[in-house]
């Protein structure tokens, strides 16, 4: 029950920060990107202080987020991959579904770090439409984050990786940095219980351009299941749970 109440306590005041931040960086935000980017991290790095003393959650990125630019293909579980990722890298930009783009101070931010908003319900449509945006923003280079799967699988669950990702490694002829986590056993999909425990975000070795698409599927695939199931193992996960 006590860990409950730290939880409530913890998100209440995680989105109670959130304008408080955008607005005191608008000013900046607003006609520079890194005053975008300053933001972003300076409230990420909020809620990883206030994770590890609220509810016990310490936030930790392994392996080496690329520093040019590179496709960034992620494990995508809840809200605190979304800010890991984006704290590890210099200049990141996120493939986002364009719902995001209405919600208050991060649909405003979105719009100012560059990111591609999609309309998923497209399917064929939308993907044209991904790639001819991401050509459009490369003049701002950077890393672009994509969640292969698409949306946020809970642990344990299985989706299929879908082929937005080959398509823009194809289209793009950069390295591929996959990324695997474990941050849904401790912040789930669902629910309100944050537990505590050691929140990872893994840079795994890069996929070089040039392999053909079935080939780097499988390979993105085997290699970001494989190390997200070890990280949910080691976060105490036993395979029980719903997510």
């Amino acid at each position: 029950m006590l860990q409950y109440v730290r939880s409530a306590l913890f998100i209440v005041q995680m989105y109670v920060a959130m304008p408080i931040i955008g607005l005191g960086f608008a000013p900046w935000a607003m006609f520079s990107r890194k005053g975008a980017y300053a933001a972003c991290k300076t409230y990420s790095r909020y809620v990883f202080w206030t994770a590890g003393w609220m509810v016990g959650m310490r936030c930790e990125v392994r392996g080496t987020p690329p520093s040019g630019e590179a496709l960034i293909a992620a494990k995508h579980q809840s809200f605190l991959d979304i800010m890991m990722i984006f704290t590890a890298l210099p200049a990141a930009k996120f493939i986002m579904k364009k719902e995001i783009l209405m919600t208050p101070v991060i649909g405003q931010y979105a719009k100012r770090l560059g990111c591609v908003a999609v309309d998923r319900g497209k399917r064929g449509a939308a993907i044209d439409k991904m790639v001819s945006d991401v050509n459009a923003g490369r003049a701002a280079p950077g890393q672009l984050i994509i969640y292969s799967q698409g949306t946020r699988v809970a642990p344990g669950a299985k989706m299929p990786y879908k082929v937005g990702t080959a398509i823009l490694y194809e289209q793009l002829g950069q390295p591929c940095v996959p990324v695997a986590t474990n941050v849904g056993v401790l912040w789930p999909k669902r629910g309100m219980l944050r537990k505590p425990g050691v929140a990872v975000v893994e840079f795994l070795p890069v996929i070089e351009p040039g392999l053909d698409r079935a080939t780097f599927m499988a390979s993105l695939e085997t290699t970001v299941e494989k190390t997200s199931n070890d990280l949910m193992r080691e976060a105490g996960f036993t395979g029980n749970e719903n997510g």
